[in-house]
């Protein structure tokens, strides 16, 4: 199955950044919800691959 969301540790191999610089760019989207969609499970941040792929191409 193709997976719907994306981990944080997701987000280290694809923008090639260290663990603790994706973990503050994610939780500055979560905070801002102007870059892409965040969701916050119990403390865990998934990032849906849409969203994400969308900010991405449209070259933020």
């Amino acid at each position: 199955m193709e997976k719907l969301v994306y981990t944080v540790v997701d987000l280290v191999e694809i923008l090639g950044i260290s663990r603790n610089k994706a973990y503050a760019f994610v939780k500055d989207a979560f905070l801002s919800k102007d870059k892409f969609r965040v969701i916050k499970i119990n403390g865990s941040y998934r990032i849906p691959k849409a969203s994400f792929e969308k900010w991405l191409n449209e070259g933020n």
